[in-house]
């Protein structure tokens, strides 16, 4: 596990556009952290480091979003972004669409993974944000090894 501490919004950013280099169609990265952690900042990251233009937003009402759709045209898979705040048990996790998404070959992001950690794959890379004070956030990552941060 590595970890890594950023002092700004725009390092949690270029920390994952630096492991989105590494990820290919059919991951799934969880993200774990409170509220104003940097879950979705890091999020945005990704998308960057996918060359997506998307913009990226939390999915909190919407439970899932899909960037990059069209971007299989071009032999990239899309990001499928989701939140699981609100999800408490099996039949909300099936209601995302998450198990059809895993088997779709998109690269997955879960925000709140700790509410589904028993539905997550094996080799999920996990990400866990943590704000010690104000000024910073530690971030360790899980399973991305040989990613230059």
């Amino acid at each position: 596990m590595r970890s890594i501490v950023t002092k700004t919004p725009s390092e949690t950013k270029s920390l994952g556009t630096a492991l989105a280099k590494r990820l290919k169609g059919g991951d799934v990265v969880a993200l774990y952290g409170g509220l104003g952690m940097g879950k979705t900042v890091f999020v945005k990251g990704l998308a960057a480091g996918l060359g997506l233009e998307d913009e990226v937003t939390s999915p909190t009402f919407a439970l899932v979003h899909e960037y990059g759709r069209n971007s299989t045209i071009d032999g990239n898979p899309p990001l499928i972004h989701f939140d699981m705040y609100r999800v408490s048990g099996w039949d909300d996790l099936y209601s995302t669409g998450f198990f059809d998404y895993l088997d779709a070959g998109g690269i997955l992001v879960v925000e709140w993974s700790e509410n589904i950690e028993a539905a997550l794959p094996e080799n999920t890379i996990r990400v866990y944000f943590e704000k010690p004070n104000e000024d910073c956030r530690r971030i360790e990552i899980e399973g991305a090894e040989g990613v230059e941060f």
